[in-house]
Formats: structure tokens, sequence, C-alpha cells
């Protein structure tokens, strides 16, 4: 192993959601390998997986869209000011920063100390947000973040395709580093999902399960219509676990088509609580992400031994095999879906097979914290070299 490392981690981020999974989960692979680490970002944190801030939420309720991006970027120079402060007290090696909009606080910092400045990256948001989120300064945004992008001495996004992307976007492809998400090894051992399944009433059923924000994109009704189909003796159930707004449609859906019965719903849970949730599982269903994302629950899936069922698109096709680890089927084509999860709910022993084939894959291919953690490390004692000599 080598130096142990100091590092200002810098992030914007105030919710308690998938983006804080990622950001704690890696924390603590730093950690556990010796690191130190000292954070910098909002102080405005919600206690619950779920939640925003209350505070934060009124006010984007409140303001118009223009307004709460100026903000962003007044937030930028306090967030500027936040990471002097700390590099005083603290004298990082590295700055890590997680990619935000109307976020230059990094490049500026890494411009007046020269500390090598690595950067995650997540999605495209200036086209993300542009596209989805009602963005109001798009040229603004695009060439701030460009400027970031071409700033950064190291850039990891999540996939070969956010690699496209930012190259696309004049990121210099020398300095790009694809990091898949992970997962935590340890909280994937000896996993039992018995209890999970008498509270739920699951026990002698073929489960399929989703976690997450639950979207309208999911189509998850069509999963529920798929169901219906089957007699009530012989049909799967199905285990949401998770919120988000299209839970209201499913269930409405569910109890239309008279199936309330086999249609589950646990709510938000705890994060360590998601591994007995997949161990009640059977099949895991990934029906639609976002064309350049890294899923989190898919690399849960993975650990937890499932088969799942996902599209063949580019940036899933990195990570998934089909018929050796999952089920693949055409983007958007749910009648495919609806064939690949009838034919994995027949075949037990094909369920078996791709699971486990799945959770080798993990080990084999380093999807884990730990094995990020020591690429980014290793990655920033280069920089350190170089810069030293």
């Amino acid at each position: 192993m080598g130096r142990k490392l100091k590092i200002l981690y810098h992030h914007r981020i105030a919710a308690q959601d998938g983006q804080s999974v990622h950001m704690h989960e890696l924390i603590n692979a730093f950690v556990a390998l010796g690191h130190e680490i000292h954070m910098v970002g909002p102080s405005l944190q919600p206690k619950n997986l779920g939640e925003e801030n209350s505070t934060l939420a009124f006010v984007r309720r409140a303001l118009p869209g223009f307004l709460l991006e100026m903000l962003e970027l007044v937030y930028a120079v306090r967030a500027y000011f936040k990471l002097r402060s700390a590099a005083k007290a603290f004298r990082p090696d590295i700055l890590y920063e997680r990619h935000n909009l109307f976020l230059p606080a990094g490049r500026w910092f890494q411009r007046k100390t020269g500390i090598p400045y690595l950067l995650e990256v997540n999605a495209p948001l200036a086209d993300e947000r542009g596209k989805y989120g009602g963005l109001v300064l798009k040229r603004l945004a695009k060439k701030q973040e460009r400027k970031t992008w071409q700033a950064a001495d190291r850039l990891f996004p999540v996939t070969n395709v956010l690699a496209s992307i930012l190259v696309a976007d004049g990121a210099p492809a020398d300095r790009i580093t694809v990091l898949h998400n992970g997962i935590n090894e340890a909280q994937y051992t000896a996993l039992d999902g018995r209890p999970i399944r008498q509270r739920f009433g699951l026990e002698g059923r073929t489960v399929l399960g989703f976690t997450g924000f639950v979207r309208e994109w999911h189509r998850l009704d069509r999963i529920i219509e798929l169901l219906a189909k089957y007699d009530a003796d012989t049909s799967p159930h199905m285990l949401i676990v998770g919120d988000g707004p299209a839970v209201p449609e499913c269930r409405a859906r569910a109890e239309t088509l008279g199936i309330a019965d086999r249609v589950h719903f646990a709510g938000f849970v705890d994060r360590h609580a998601i591994p007995g949730y997949l161990a009640a599982m059977d099949i895991a269903l990934q029906p639609a992400v976002t064309e350049y994302a890294s899923p989190l629950k898919l690399f849960e899936y993975m650990a937890a031994g499932l088969a799942t069922v996902a599209p063949a698109q580019a940036n899933i096709l990195e990570v998934l095999e089909d018929g050796v680890d999952s089920l693949l089927f055409a983007p958007g084509d749910f009648e495919g879906a609806e064939s690949r999860i009838r034919t994995l709910v027949a075949d037990a022993a094909l369920r078996e097979r791709l699971g486990a084939a799945a959770r080798r894959k993990i080990s084999a291919r380093g999807y884990t914290w730990e094995s990020n953690a020591r690429r980014i490390t290793d990655i920033a004692e280069s920089l350190l070299e170089h810069t030293a000599s």
C-alpha cells in the first residue's frame, strides 16, 4: 500500500439519496484504506433517506429558476472560501470533488493552490438539467461545466458512455479513468431473506424485485400488468423497495387489476437493510435507465446473486452480458422485458446460474467501493509524484 493521503472532499449534496450513498460509501472506503478525509459541503443535511432539506425544498419551490441558478453561483463563492479555510488547517494532498452544476469552486481552488484536482462525474448536468430540470442559464452552465472538466487533473466518469460525452465536450481523453459504481462486499455475506419474506407473506413465491426511487419511466406498471396474467396460485409477486412519484400509480394499477395482494411496497428502508430485502428476491428488475448512468441498484443486484432483467443499451452492456449473468431486452421493448421475466419465473435453475455469474463478476472486475478508492488514490499518488519531480 502507498502513502496515506489527506483528501479534501468537496460536494454540494443536500439530500439523503443515491448521491449521498455513493459519497459516504466511497469516503468509508478511503478511511478503511487509512487515508484522512476532510469534508466540505452544505451544512443543511436531512436525517432520513429519501429526504431533502426542508429549507432548500421551500426555496426551490418559491423562487424562479433564474434566481435559483444565481444562488448556486453565489454558493460557489462561499464554497471556495470554505475550501481555502479548510485547506489552511487540514493541509490536504489532493482535492476530490463530486461534480455539480454552477460549482466552479474546485477549479478556482486548484488554480490558486496547484493541489491535484480529481473530479468525479456522474452525469452531464448541463445537458441533463437543460432537458429535464428547466435550466435557464443554459449557455453559462455549459461553459462553466466545460471549463471545470478541462481544469481537472483527472476525471472519473461512471461509464464509458459518459466518458465519451466528456471527450466530445472538450475534456482531455488522457485524463479520464472510468469508475463504475460498486458495492461494499462486507454487506453481502450470509444474506438471509426469510424475515422479509415472512413479513410480506412471500413464502413459496417467486419474487420480482425493484429497489430505488420509482419514476414513471421505470414502467413498473407494465410489470404489474404481467402479474395479472398469471393465475393467483402460480403468480409471482413483486416487492418494491423505495418510494417516488410513480408509487401511487403502481398501487392504483394493482388495485384496479385486482392483484393488490401480489404487489408489496416496502417504502424507503435504511441503506444497511437493503441486502436483506434483496435476499428475499428471485429476479431483479432494471426496466429502464438513463443512457449514461451507472445504477447503484445494478451492482447491488449482482452482489446479492440475483438474475437481472435490464435493457441492452451501451452503459448496461459495459457491465452485464445477456445469457451469461442476466437476461437483456431491447430498450423500451416491454414485451421483450415481459418475455425475459416469464423465462426466469419458469426456470429456477437459470435464475441460479445467472445470479451466481453476476456475483462472481463483482469480484472479478472490482465493482466495489474499496477497489474504486484504491484506483483513485493510486492515481492521486502518481499525480503527486509528477508534481514533485
